[in-house]
């Protein structure tokens, strides 16, 4: 048996499976909240408890941790855990438990994804074998790469979101002067993720070029993550702000943080596909893609995504797709762990 998660600095995905060929119907899983936990080892002993199969021996467990590994240890990024294979071998009292990169698993599962997967912004030529790339905005921002060696896809695991943020418009290099003000070194994850999205939105206000309507100023002071709100409201119908005074309305304060966002999200995946000549593909994963489609559908993500100077018509070429499955990480940690 073994035990793959998926672990994340808002929420943590677990599955119980007992073959590989059973890899998309485990034979239990779970979504914990990261943060209300104190360690890794409380977390998946909850699990373990609430899944209740007391004759059940796992043999081996893989988890996907938002963070660098380095010598069977890591910590999340974004949650105040240390984890080390061995002290987890122990508490867990599993044989063994191996620390992979949130990214590396779920590029692990990118060929093994199906078409009703994936969401394709741009089709493109893709070159086979060519190499993959992918960019993920969850709570933080993620980057992988896989290259081909004669016989399957290896993956490289990066920590690429935390490089120095390039701003493309006038209105990001704005930005990124109001962050510079306010932090030592602005990133990427600091622009394009679920903890970045704030601050765009901050910047936005502050810029004073849009009203922040009474309800969402109320609505957004009784929460801790702003994230949620501010995307919700983005996608809201498309109401005469005027009109949107009732809770849960449009507005265009909002619309346009996450238009930013994806500005932000297509340049820096164009950035990948050239830094790695992603000739086969780029691939969006982490939870944000997938709920602000419509602003990636838009023919400007692509222009941007595109918009390399001499390059521009190489990356033409370059497939954009969305991953849809948000159990990707699950799949990837499980292939991972039946494959070793």
């Amino acid at each position: 048996m073994l035990l793959a998660g998926d672990i994340g600095g808002t929420k943590t995905n677990l599955a119980l499976y007992a073959s590989k060929e059973d890899i998309r119907t485990p034979i239990r899983e779970g979504t914990l909240p990261s943060a209300q936990y104190a360690t890794l080892a409380a977390l998946v002993n909850d699990f373990l408890k609430k899944i209740d199969l007391p004759d059940v021996t796992i043999d081996r467990a893989v988890f996907g941790v938002a963070g660098p590994v380095v010598g069977g240890k890591a910590k999340i990024t974004n949650l105040p855990w240390h984890m080390e294979e061995k002290q987890l071998q122990q508490t867990l009292n599993i044989p063994s438990v191996t620390l992979l990169n949130d990214l590396a698993a779920m590029a692990t599962a990118i060929p093994l994804l199906l078409p009703s997967d994936l969401h394709t912004l741009n089709a493109g030529k893709p070159a086979k074998h060519g190499t993959l790339a992918v960019v993920a905005p969850g709570t933080g921002l993620g980057e992988a790469i896989l290259t081909w060696d004669g016989a399957h896809y290896r993956v490289h695991p990066s920590e690429g979101g935390h490089v120095d943020f390039a701003p493309t418009t006038p209105f990001e290099v704005g930005l990124l002067v109001y962050l510079l003000e306010r932090m030592k070194h602005v990133s990427y994850e600091h622009v394009c993720s679920g903890i970045g999205l704030p601050n765009i939105y901050a910047y936005t206000k502050a810029s004073g070029m849009f009203d922040e309507p009474r309800w969402l100023s109320e609505k957004l002071s009784q929460v801790k993550d702003v994230t949620p709100v501010v995307v919700q409201s983005a996608m809201a119908p498309r109401m005469a702000e005027a009109d949107s005074e009732a809770e849960g309305g449009y507005a265009t304060i909002c619309a346009a943080t996450v238009k930013v966002f994806a500005s932000i999200l297509a340049a820096e995946a164009g950035n990948m596909a050239l830094k790695t000549l992603a000739t086969g593909g780029v691939y969006l994963g982490g939870g944000l893609p997938p709920r602000i489609l419509p602003f990636l559908e838009d023919h400007e993500f692509i222009r941007t995504f595109q918009n390399k100077g001499r390059f521009s018509e190489m990356l033409t070429d370059v497939p954009v797709h969305v991953i849809l499955n948000s159990k990707v990480g699950l799949i990837g940690a499980a292939s991972f762990g039946f494959d070793l």
